[in-house]
């Protein structure tokens, strides 16, 4: 019984991996195709419109890797022990002083 569970779980860390690696591997190519289509223009109020847009695109694409690989782990590890019971206690108390703010 403990094998099968844990070739289960071996194989659903193996598919969740690859959809975390597919994930990544769009989102780099969108955000590299976008910057790579765009060209600087020579005006200054269509240069900041680029500028703006390529730092936008730059941020997106980190905050998306950041999230999406934490989120990642924190699903990954297994749920019932001190630390995720602490996360999640330290999670709901920091929601609970931003909403009391």
């Amino acid at each position: 019984m403990a094998a099968s569970t844990a070739a289960k779980t071996n194989i659903t860390d193996e598919a969740a991996m690859r959809s975390v690696a597919a994930a990544m591997k769009d989102a780099a190519t969108t955000a590299s195709g976008e910057v790579a289509a765009a060209e600087p223009p020579e005006s200054g109020a269509s240069a900041m419109q680029w500028l703006s847009r390529i730092t936008y695109t730059g941020s997106y694409v980190l905050a998306y890797g950041v999230v999406y690989a934490a989120v990642f782990v924190a699903q990954s590890l297994p749920q019932d022990n001190p630390i995720m019971h602490g996360m999640r206690d330290g999670g709901r108390a920091a929601m609970d002083q931003l909403e009391d703010a």
